[in-house]
């Protein structure tokens, strides 16, 4: 009997849920509240359609730009973001906002292949970033984060180490476009904390980005399916999802968040080298894996 899929489902409608509730109990701003609702329910939509049926390639794209353009406006903008102690971006900090978002909302469905990868992905990633919160003694709203991780872990039960559904696109679009958008709520206070953000996400952003240009670069579409990411080639070598998805968890918790924290708590005047040095073991294991090779 085939595994289920659009079991993540669950995850969208019970984070929308607490949203709701956040909103009324006055917890949660409502222009915040509704952005991520809004957001997260149209990509949650697409990709439910998509999971049941094909939606073209680019009008998917075109909707997945269209959303990413909406929560930017509905987040006020970025250009009075400022890079490498003073650099100003302007308006293209708006450009690479959307980019972000999209690109993010679309990798995390990239990376959503083999079994607890993606939940533990957002779950360890979001408690890493509300301990931040709650250390830092910021203003940003910790319980959003508590409730995602929550919410993923009731559904991470149900899919490892034996996967009895799988999460399907409605709710890894969902979770890409979510955390990007919590990442760019936290840019809005300082960049030092979205700088964790990325670091946080690193084995995520790194497989992924770095097996995609790998794959244009020796004349791959880019759309093309295929199972050449590290952490596909991993599973294949160590015959097993299970350790594969263990591993990705320890380096977030035990490298990745350590150089977070350390980001954000000494207050480096250019946190974005701390996200190269985050990424820099991550991307040559993916070197060292042949990411992006389908020999591999």
């Amino acid at each position: 009997m085939p595994t289920p899929r659009g079991g993540g489902v669950a995850v969208v409608c019970s984070y929308l849920l607490a949203l709701a509730v956040l909103i009324y109990s006055q917890q949660l701003t409502v222009h915040i509240g509704l952005t991520l609702m809004v957001a997260g329910f149209v990509i949650a939509l697409l990709g439910f359609l998509d999971d049941h049926g094909h939606i073209n390639s680019m009008l998917r794209l075109a909707i997945h730009f269209l959303v990413a353009i909406g929560a930017v406006i509905s987040l006020g903008g970025f250009a009075e973001v400022t890079i490498f102690n003073g650099v100003q971006l302007g308006f293209i900090a708006n450009i690479v906002a959307v980019l972000f978002l999209v690109w993010l909302l679309n990798l995390y469905n990239f990376m959503d292949g083999i079994n607890g990868i993606a939940s533990v992905e957002a779950i360890t990633t979001t408690a890493s970033m509300a301990m931040l919160y709650y250390l830092l003694n910021t203003s940003l709203n910790s319980d959003l984060l508590w409730l995602l991780a929550a919410c993923v872990f009731g559904f991470l039960l149900w899919n490892f180490p034996k996967a009895k559904i799988f999460m399907g696109d409605a709710c890894s679009g969902f979770l890409g476009l979510t955390l990007g958008i919590l990442a760019l709520i936290a840019l809005k206070e300082n960049l030092a904390l979205f700088c964790a953000w990325i670091i946080c996400l690193g084995v995520f952003v790194v497989d992924a980005t770095y097996t995609l240009i790998k794959r244009v670069l020796s004349g791959y579409k880019m759309y093309d399916a295929h199972r050449s990411h590290s952490y596909q080639i991993l599973s294949r070598k160590w015959g097993s999802h299970t350790p594969v998805t263990l591993a990705i968890a320890a380096i977030n918790l035990l490298w990745l968040f350590p150089i977070a924290y350390i980001t954000t708590t000494q207050q480096w005047a250019y946190p974005e080298f701390a996200v190269l040095i985050a990424y820099l073991p991550l991307i040559f294991l993916a070197i060292k894996l042949k990411a992006g090779n389908p020999d591999a």
